[in-house]
């Protein structure tokens, strides 16, 4: 089955918002830092998907989200492929609430990759950082990024 899914890192001064993942059961992110987003709901546009999400998921209004990338993770969890919609936002407004996934915090910028986060990750947030539009492929194999491929796009 494939699951469509967005990805959204909340941009303030020098500091991101972050989603340390350590409240849901079986969750696949557990104890990983993530960005904020989640699951398509029918008929719903990548854009409609990030607003929602992250006003669901962290009680913030966002504003002109900016797509940087586009992610496939084949046969990543229970047999399904993800593709995820990855944005960026630096225009919000409204006030934390508590996340049911996990702790939100933000973090300096400077030590976002020192975080536990997804191997893959690591790489596309420096693409993010380097204002590279990217298409790529990443293979897990229990939980480890054993392959991966890109494609970047002039802007």
């Amino acid at each position: 089955m494939l699951i469509n899914a967005t990805l959204c890192y909340i941009k303030k001064n020098t500091q991101t918002l972050m989603l340390h993942r350590v409240k849901k059961k079986n969750d696949v992110h557990e104890g990983k830092w993530n960005g904020l987003g989640g699951k398509f709901e029918p008929g719903e546009t990548p854009d409609e998907c990030v607003i929602r999400e992250i006003k669901e998921e962290c009680g913030l209004d966002i504003k002109n989200p900016g797509l940087k990338g586009i992610l496939t993770f084949p046969d990543f969890e229970n047999g399904n492929d993800w593709t995820v919609f990855v944005y960026t936002v630096n225009e919000f407004s409204g006030e934390l609430i508590k996340s049911n996934e996990g702790d939100l915090k933000w973090i300096d910028n400077s030590r976002l990759l020192s975080l536990n986060l997804w191997a893959g990750d690591k790489l596309f947030l420096k693409w993010i950082q380097e204002n590279r539009f990217f298409s790529a492929k990443f293979i897990y194999k229990n939980g480890e990024l054993t392959d991966h491929s890109t494609v970047f796009y002039k802007i």
